[in-house]
């Protein structure tokens, strides 16, 4: 896996960002048998650029704590087969051969916020939105109330495989 990880905010993390990331992104691949090397974006912002972003492509004009944009439509979560058929190479990075799955955008300041709302580490916080972003980049959505069961119990099993815990800190 290629991460591909531009921390465009001042706030200093007190943890291994690209190491966390690199290891949810590898687990999320895993746990979700991904047959392919994959190449993944991610940048970590601030409210006001990720506010600007979420009004840009969907239309909120409110700061959010992560935006996923998907590469690869997939007609179903994880339907890996859709790219063996002809016409899906575009998704495959030529000099590489490596997946491209898509783009991840966190918030920093609105996972700190949410770290304390929730009571947890802001590194659980970060692991937990990186795993629900790779979801998305996969297929995965949460708009039905049975789609978001099943995201919420792989997020839940993705960080319970790397310890990452709230009773584990």
């Amino acid at each position: 896996m290629t991460l591909q990880l531009e921390n465009e905010q001042d706030i200093k993390l007190p943890f291994d960002y690209v190491k966390l990331a690199e290891m949810v992104i590898d687990e999320v691949l895993d746990t979700e048998k991904c047959p392919y090397e994959c190449e993944v974006s991610m940048t970590l912002t601030d409210n006001q650029n990720i506010c600007r972003i979420n009004k840009e492509f969907r239309q909120l004009d409110k700061p959010t704590d992560v935006l996923s944009f998907p590469l690869v439509d997939f007609r179903k979560p994880v339907d890996y087969d859709m790219l063996e058929e002809s016409g899906w190479e575009e998704y495959f990075n030529p000099e590489t051969g490596e997946l491209m799955l898509g783009d991840i955008v966190i918030s920093v300041e609105r996972a700190i916020a949410q770290a304390e709302e929730y009571g947890h580490s802001l590194r659980r916080e970060y692991a937990f939105l990186t795993a629900h972003s790779m979801l998305h980049l996969l297929g995965y959505d949460h708009v039905k109330p049975e789609e978001a069961v099943v995201m919420e119990n792989k997020q839940a099993a993705v960080l319970n495989n790397l310890n990452i815990t709230r009773e584990g800190e």
